[in-house]
Parts: C-alpha cells; structure tokens; sequence
C-alpha cells in the first residue's frame, strides 16, 4: 500500500494541475471580450507657459477628462490603470511621451468617470521646442486581470496645439 505522504503528494499533484486548467481557462475566456471603451479630452486653459532657467519649456493647463471604459471589465479583471499622455515629435525624436495624469480604477463601478483638473505631473520639453507644436492627448489603459497576462491599448486625440508665444 502507498504511504500517507505519497497519496498527499498525489492529492497536491491534482489539485494544483485543475487549479492550473481553471487559470488557463479564466485566461482564454478574456478573449471573447471585445471591449469598446470611449474618452473625452478637452484643454480648457493653458494656465502657464514658460521657459525655465534652464531654458526648458513648462506647461500648465487645466483639463476635463471624461471616459467610460466599463466594457474593459469582465470577471477576471482586477484592476485598470489608466493614464493620459500628451505625445508629440521634435527634431531630435519622432515621439515624445509625456505623463499629465494618471488613475487606477478598482472596479466597474469606478470605470465611467468626469474628472476637471490640472496636469498632474509636469509637462516639461527638453529644450525651446514646444511653441506652436502640435500634439495629441492619448488615454492609455492597461488591464490587469486575475489571472493571465495584462494587456494594454489607447485612444489617440489629435488637433491640439501649443500657444506661440510665452504666458
């Protein structure tokens, strides 16, 4: 007869073996999910933009940030990160990324929200290159599940554009 440490060797085998075909399956039913999330960006005030010392350019603005990206949510999805970026290109690189505001969004419940605020990180270019530069606003999201791999997409805005002059 088999041991008592063999059949709970066995027992822990299987057990583990199922909850690895359970993850696998949660896994491959995200892909049937089609999502189809919307945003909204609008820039309502350059609140400043100035040249530092270093003669960097700083931007301040005041933005309205609506989305609803509840259809990212299905049952094995534990969170959302979400962030905005403003992207535009200068002659030394054809794609500048920076972070202006950024959110986790826990639940459903949470993922069909309004927020008015400021950038909330520093839209700051390395150099004189920012007057009259065209840029877009993209929201960016990545989808964290609980078990799986992440996956991550965006919604481009174009047609924004920089103020010529120093405020």
């Amino acid at each position: 007869m088999h041991s008592l440490g063999y059949r709970a060797n066995a027992l822990l085998t299987f057990a583990v073996t199922i909850l690895a075909l359970m993850c696998c399956m949660a896994s491959l039913s995200d892909n049937f999910n089609s999502p189809s999330p919307s945003a909204q960006v609008q820039v309502l005030n350059i609140n400043w933009f100035q040249k530092q010392p270093n003669a960097n350019d700083e931007i301040s603005m005041t933005l309205n940030i609506s989305a609803d990206l509840q259809s990212l949510f299905t049952w094995n999805t534990k969170q959302v990160f979400v962030f905005l970026a403003a992207e535009y290109e200068t002659p030394k690189h054809s794609l500048n990324q920076i972070s202006l505001w950024d959110g986790i969004i826990p639940s459903k419940e949470h993922a069909k929200f309004w927020i008015h605020t400021s950038n909330k990180y520093r839209f700051i270019d390395q150099g004189s290159n920012l007057r009259g530069k065209e840029y877009n606003l993209t929201i960016h999201w990545h989808v964290m599940p609980k078990t799986g791999k992440m996956f991550a997409d965006k919604i481009v805005m174009p047609g924004f554009r920089l103020p010529e002059e120093y405020r």
